[in-house]
């Protein structure tokens, strides 16, 4: 039987799906904008983006793919955690300052991309997933 606590840990799941679609809709935004100012042809994303590109209108995309890397990690500890039963206060804090990070480090990519800052919170996130990998691993050794 679960918890409400172990089902808590969908709402930060859920909570990183909905930023990530979100994301995804800046893309046509971006490419719809540029192909009306005529700084882009239907042609340029033939094959991805084409050089013609321009970085501003190529930034969504990069940032929707970040949020399909790595946080894939994240996703599956969070469903790993909740079948092992091993959902707690510690793994719930860890999710949502996850989900924070990733969020912050979208709003800094799609806003002032100061490479610092988002390599800053790009690691620190990375680190906080790893985290959450050890506390599950640890708990999932037997005896």
């Amino acid at each position: 039987m679960t918890t409400p606590l172990a089902q808590a840990i969908f709402l930060p799941v859920a909570s990183l799906a909905l930023w990530t679609l979100t994301v995804l809709l800046l893309i046509p935004i971006a490419r719809i904008r540029a192909s009306v100012a005529g700084q882009v042809e239907v042609n340029d994303f033939k094959h991805g983006e084409s050089e013609r590109v321009p970085a501003h209108v190529r930034l969504p995309n990069r940032v929707f793919m970040n949020l399909l890397e790595v946080p894939v990690l994240f996703y599956v500890a969070c469903v790993v955690a909740f079948v092992s039963q091993h959902v707690d206060g510690l793994l719930m804090t860890l999710a949502w300052l996850y989900v924070a990070l990733r969020l912050a480090h979208s709003l800094i990519y799609l806003s002032y991309n100061h490479v610092i800052h988002r390599l800053s919170v790009f690691a620190l996130s990375n680190g906080v997933v790893a985290v959450m990998w050890g506390v599950l691993l640890w708990r999932l050794l037997p005896g």
